[in-house]
Parts: structure tokens; C-alpha cells; sequence
């Protein structure tokens, strides 16, 4: 993508930085404004919010709302969302009521249809191509729940591209490139974590020192070898079941 480092959070991010990406992710958030509640997060509805102040400097900066749809259009919006609605939420029947509201078919079909919205928003205000991240291996309680979201995921995809066909959405499937023999792509522990217990990795922990040859660095979390692993699939797929209908890497060039 020709990045020579990471893309700035929307906090840190000033003035001509913006024309380079701008990252807006909170560890915790969720499609659902109260998912995430019991810690600090930014919402992805207050994220949209931030995104559009983005918009309107880029306008600014550009000369123009016509100069900045044009450089919008140019740019890839990656959007990864989903598992804390799951691990944060409707999974915590002692702080989030969700469980009790929702079978997870209907949950999943409640996400998906906010999601919806929430993509529009971004579509609205200039994003043009556009890769969504479905929801990758958690825990085996919860694969199957996560499962009936990412091919609801898949399908807005296909909704998404009929609807708006002056941009390009994109399903990744992290749940399928993440499914093979760990083992295989060299990894040698898959049993246990890299720090930490079901109470995830205090700061007063201390992580493994061979962390490369772990799958998982917390409970929830996978180490970054995996990480890497799963974006260099995402952005040039090596098989037709890792992203539906097209790679970042075309994305990127359209």
C-alpha cells in the first residue's frame, strides 16, 4: 500500500497527515453502542462521527467538498467490527441483557442491520472501496454464533455492491484463512497463551519470550506472527475462499 509507517489514530492525526489514512479503532467497541460499556471504548457511531470531522479537514486542506470526494474515492476503508458484540456483550449475561432479548440468529440478524446502516453512513460521507473484515475463530461456544454473523456479513457484501455501484465492498473471510493447521504455517503452541489466563494479560504479566511460535497471545487475542499472517491473505488472497468477491490488493488498484 506504500505505507512507510502506521497510519495515525484519529487523536494524533493533524493536518496534512489526514490525506494519508487516518485510523480510528477502539479496543472494545462494537457495532452496538453499548457494547464494551464496563471499560473505556469510542463506539463505532461516535467513530462515524470523528471520520466525518476527517472529511470535512480533508474538504479544507483540499479546497473543496468536490477535491475531497475525489480523494476519498481514491482511498481503502478497512473496517473490522464484531467480536466484542459477541465477547462483551451478548456472551456477559451478568452485565449485558442481550442473551435474554436474543436467539443468535436474531442477534446476528440485529447486527447485521445496524452494521448496514453504519456502512451507509460511510458511504454517504465519500468511502468507495471498502473491505469488511468478518469475525475470526474466538472460542468454540461462540464459533457457531459467530458463524451465523459472517454469513450475514457476506450477504450485506453482496447487497452493499448491488445497491451502490459506484463503489466496491469486500468480504474477507479471517474466520476460513485462520482455519488451517496452525502447525503448518509454522506455529507450535495452539493450546494455551502467551500470557496471562481467562483474565487476559495484566500489566503486571509477563508474556512469553518466544511469542512467534504462539496462535494466541491472550485468551482472545492472536499474536501478531498470526496477525501477519492473516493481512498478507487479506490483502493478495491464496485461495478463492479467503475474501469474496476480490483482495484488498485489487481493491486498492480499481
Amino acid at each position: 500500500m506504500g505505507f512507510h509507517g502506521f497510519i495515525p489514530s484519529f487523536v494524533t492525526a493533524t493536518g496534512k497527515d489526514v490525506l494519508q489514512g487516518v485510523n480510528y479503532a477502539s479496543g472494545a467497541d462494537g457495532i452496538r453502542d453499548e457494547t464494551g460499556q464496563h471499560g473505556d471504548r469510542i463506539t463505532l457511531t461516535r467513530q462515524l462521527i470523528n471520520y466525518q470531522l476527517t472529511v470535512a479537514q480533508i474538504a479544507t486542506l483540499l479546497g473543496g467538498a468536490a477535491a475531497a470526494a475525489d480523494q476519498l474515492s481514491k482511498c481503502v476503508f478497512t473496517v473490522g467490527i464484531g467480536s466484542n458484540d459477541y465477547i462483551n456483550n451478548y456472551f456477559l449475561p451478568n452485565l449485558s441483557p442481550t442473551s435474554k432479548k436474543f436467539t443468535p440468529e436474531q442477534y446476528a440478524k440485529a447486527l447485521i442491520a445496524q452494521y448496514s446502516l453504519q456502512l451507509k453512513i460511510l458511504h454517504e460521507f465519500g468511502a468507495r472501496k471498502v473491505a469488511l473484515f468478518g469475525l475470526g475463530d474466538l472460542l468454540d461456544n461462540i464459533n457457531s454464533a459467530v458463524q451465523l454473523f459472517n454469513d450475514k456479513l457476506k450477504s450485506l457484501v453482496n447487497d452493499l455492491n448491488t445497491e451502490f455501484t459506484d463503489s466496491k465492498f469486500t468480504y474477507i473471510n479471517i474466520f476460513g484463512i485462520g482455519s488451517g493447521d496452525p502447525k503448518a504455517a509454522g506455529f507450535k503452541v495452539t493450546d494455551s497463551w502467551c500470557c496471562g489466563g481467562r483474565t487476559g494479560c495484566a500489566p503486571s504479566a509477563t508474556p512469553c519470550s518466544n511469542r512467534r511460535e504462539f496462535v494466541f497471545f491472550d485468551e482472545f487475542h492472536p499474536t501478531e506472527a498470526v496477525n501477519v499472517n492473516l493481512a498478507a491473505r487479506a490483502y493478495k488472497s491464496s485461495t478463492p475462499s479467503d475474501v469474496s468477491p476480490i483482495d484488498i490488493n485489487t481493491l486498492a488498484n480499481l
